[in-house]
C-alpha cells in the first residue's frame, strides 16, 4: 500500500517499569517548587554514626584490672563514651529533557509540546536511573565482589545487606538493573508487598529495578560489565526532590525556525537525588 494512503492515528502509549526508582514505593518523591532545593541539597548524615553499648568499669571490673582514672578527650579506656561527628552529606542537580522537532506544516505548537511531555513522562524514570547510576553510585562505591569473581544473585544481594548492615542498619535500596531481575524470584530474594506494591528482601531491603540500571550496567570507577555479569548497588534510603517540567520556549512564535521552517519544542525537568551513608557494589553472574 502506498504510504500516502496511511490513516494518521494517536501514538502507542506506554507505561514506566512499575518497580523504577520514581514508580516504586521504595523511593520518597517529593514534588517542590523550590528553586534553591532544585540547585542542589546538602544535610548532617542521620544514622550513619555508631550506637554503642556502655558498661560500667566499677561493675565488670575483673581483678588485676587498673583504674581507668581521668579520660581525655579520644580515650578509649574501660568507661569512656565515644562521640561521632556527622558528615555532611550532599546531592546535586540532574537535569532530564526531551525535544521534539517537526515541520511546521506536520505539527502545531501545542502537538509539538505534547508530545515533548509525553516523552518525557515515559522517559524519565530510564534517563533518572541511568543518571544517578553514573554520577553516584559508580563514584562513590565499595566494590565487594571477591578475587574469585562474579558472585551468584543470592550471593550478591547477601553481601551488599551485609554491607549496609554494618555502616548504616536501617532500611536501605538495593539498584537492581532490570537485566537481572527475573534472577530474583529463583531463591524468593524480592517478594511483593500486596498492600503497597513495594519489593523488598527477607532482611527488609527495598528493591529498585531499573532500565536506566541495565542500560549502564558498570562496576565502581564506571568499568563496564563482562557479558554475562551485572553490577549491583545498596545504597541507604533514596529522597527525590522533583521540580515543574519547563517549556522552552513557552509560546509558539520563537519555536519556529524561519531559515527551515521546522518548530523545535523542549521540555525539561530537574531532579535532585539524595541517600545517606555507605554505597555498597558487587558484581554477579547473570548467565
Amino acid at each position: 500500500m502506498a504510504a500516502g494512503l496511511r490513516k494518521q492515528v494517536e501514538a502507542i502509549d506506554g507505561t514506566p517499569l512499575p518497580h523504577g526508582i520514581l514508580t516504586t514505593p521504595c523511593t520518597d518523591v517529593r514534588d517542590v517548587a523550590d528553586e534553591h532545593e532544585l540547585l542542589g541539597v546538602e544535610w548532617l548524615a542521620l544514622g550513619c554514626c555508631p550506637v554503642r553499648s556502655w558498661t560500667d568499669p566499677c561493675l565488670d571490673e575483673s581483678p588485676g584490672d587498673e583504674s581507668p582514672g581521668d579520660e581525655s578527650p579520644g580515650d578509649e579506656s574501660p568507661g569512656s563514651k565515644q562521640f561521632c561527628r556527622p558528615e555532611t552529606e550532599y546531592a546535586e542537580p540532574i537535569t532530564l529533557y526531551a525535544g521534539a522537532e517537526c515541520s511546521t506544516i506536520g505539527w502545531s505548537y501545542e502537538e509539538a509540546r505534547e508530545h515533548a511531555e509525553a516523552t518525557l513522562a515515559l522517559g524519565e524514570q530510564k534517563a533518572l536511573e541511568a543518571a544517578f547510576w553514573r554520577r553516584k553510585l559508580t563514584r562513590y562505591a565499595i566494590d565487594l565482589t571477591p578475587d574469585g569473581g562474579p558472585l551468584t544473585v543470592s550471593q550478591g544481594v547477601a553481601a551488599l545487606e551485609g554491607c549496609l548492615a554494618e555502616s548504616y542498619g536501617g532500611v536501605g535500596v538495593i539498584h537492581i538493573p532490570a537485566s537481572a531481575a527475573a534472577l530474583l524470584g529463583c531463591c524468593d530474594l524480592a517478594l511483593e508487598n500486596p498492600a503497597t506494591g513495594a519489593l523488598s528482601t527477607l532482611a527488609g531491603n527495598c528493591v529498585v529495578i531499573g532500565a536506566g540500571y541495565s542500560a549502564e550496567n558498570t562496576g565502581p570507577g564506571g568499568t563496564p560489565a563482562d557479558p554475562g555479569t551485572a553490577w549491583l548497588y545498596i545504597t541507604g534510603p533514596l529522597v527525590i526532590r522533583r521540580g515543574p517540567s519547563v517549556t522552552t520556549p513557552d509560546r509558539p512564535g520563537p519555536s519556529v525556525n524561519i531559515r527551515t521552517n521546522d518548530r523545535r519544542v523542549l521540555i525539561e525537568r530537574t531532579f535532585v537525588v539524595g541517600t545517606t551513608c555507605t554505597v555498597c557494589a558487587v558484581n554477579v553472574q547473570i548467565r
